[in-house]
């Protein structure tokens, strides 16, 4: 079968490939594969059990419609300064059009109409005072947060408006490899995601691949695999801290997330604060092999006592080590095998103490970590 447009990935760049496509194009014969499932099918038995029972063959909150994003916080940055590299790539300017002109479809599906962290300017001011003085840089970004609930409606509301136009969607299917003809992609080579059996081609005018993070390993090998140069990108190893809300207190109401750049002695590596959740939930993402790392989201009107957020150290790597995806996950295997799959908690105060922190010891803290499952120990 021979379509215009393959996307490989219904991740928020698949997606919105396929949206602007059928909007100027709408002739044109899509289709979108999609090894998940479709966001209305998508759950985490956890929210039942309380533990993560590691999904099978793929975990729902990272995989299928959307992609992680409509189990996140649902927070949209409005601003080149964050992000990643595409002002760079692409200029500043037309980056800032770019997020505009996404943020209206947003507005279009559904989401809210509030904008955080651009009115109270002058207690903005004081929070960047206090910043310089720490050494650290404030970046001026606006927030529209949707909230997890309200993400994954507007998520649905994309997913229906996809298909009512004539997008083909093939939910539970993995893209097992692309099919290269004078140097050029002209179709990919599809299986079921479960029974990995039939293997089938399908060919394309053009092929658009937009694996996220959870393809980042399989894109890779197909760089290898047909001698496409590709380059390693940077990864951000970090922690995820949890703290009351009464400690960010002036900060969530005044910017709700606070994004804070700084390049501490004596390695001088770029450090940033990194999805800030006011009132949100630290929650448990598994990945390829059940590899378990930590995130965090927020609901719109669902809140926690707690504020989470992450402070990563962002790593670059040359000659003689070029893998780092493989090195954050690494690092994340080692914690996974002290921590017997679940995700590790240990308190700030035993960090600089040099000690680990025990089960009971938790129930002593201010903070009751919103994590259910997360196992006391060692971090450092």
């Amino acid at each position: 079968m021979k379509y215009d447009l393959i996307i490989v990935g219904a991740g928020p760049s698949g997606i919105f490939t396929a949206l602007e496509l059928i909007r100027k194009s709408p002739d044109k014969k899509i289709l979108l594969i999609e090894q998940g499932k479709a966001i209305e099918k998508r759950s985490c038995p956890k929210d039942k059990t309380k533990k993560c029972v590691n999904c099978q063959p793929y975990c729902n909150i990272t995989t299928g419609f959307s992609g992680a994003g409509a189990f996140s916080d649902g927070k949209l940055s409005l601003s080149p300064e964050v992000g990643g590299d595409l002002p760079e790539l692409i200029g500043y300017d037309y980056t800032q059009e770019l997020i505009d002109y996404t943020d209206k479809i947003y507005l279009e599906f559904g989401a809210d109409s509030k904008v955080e962290g651009i009115e109270a300017k002058e207690e903005i001011k004081e929070i960047r005072r206090k910043a310089i003085e720490a050494g650290l840089k404030l970046v001026d970004c606006p927030i529209r947060h949707l909230g997890t609930e309200k993400a994954q409606e507007i998520y649905q509301k994309i997913e229906e408006n996809l298909i009512d136009n004539g997008v083909e969607i093939k939910f539970g299917t993995q893209a097992t490899d692309i099919i290269i003809e004078d140097g050029l992609i002209k179709g990919v080579v599809i299986t079921d995601s479960v029974k990995k059996k039939n293997y089938e081609e399908i060919y394309a005018d053009i092929v658009v691949i937009s694996a996220g993070r959870k393809g980042a390993d399989w894109l890779k090998s197909l760089c290898v695999k047909h001698n496409i140069d590709h380059r390693a990108g940077t990864v951000d190893i970090g922690v995820r801290v949890e703290v009351r809300n009464e400690v960010m207190e002036r900060v969530n109401n005044i910017l709700y997330e606070s994004k804070l750049i700084g390049y501490p002695r004596p390695f001088r590596d770029k450090v940033r604060t990194f999805c800030q959740n006011p009132g949100g939930y630290v929650s448990q993402d598994n990945y390829d092999d059940n590899l378990a790392v930590v995130n965090g989201h927020s609901y719109k009107d669902k809140k926690s006592n707690n504020t989470n957020l992450a402070i990563l150290s962002s790593h670059n790597f040359s000659t003689p080590f070029n893998e780092p995806i493989k090195y954050g996950a690494k690092v994340s295997e080692l914690l996974n095998m002290l921590g017997d799959g679940k995700i590790l908690v240990q308190r700030y105060g035993d960090i600089l103490d040099g000690k680990r922190t025990w089960q009971h010891e938790l129930s002593r803290s201010n903070v009751k970590p919103t994590l259910p499952d997360a196992i006391a120990g060692d971090i450092t």
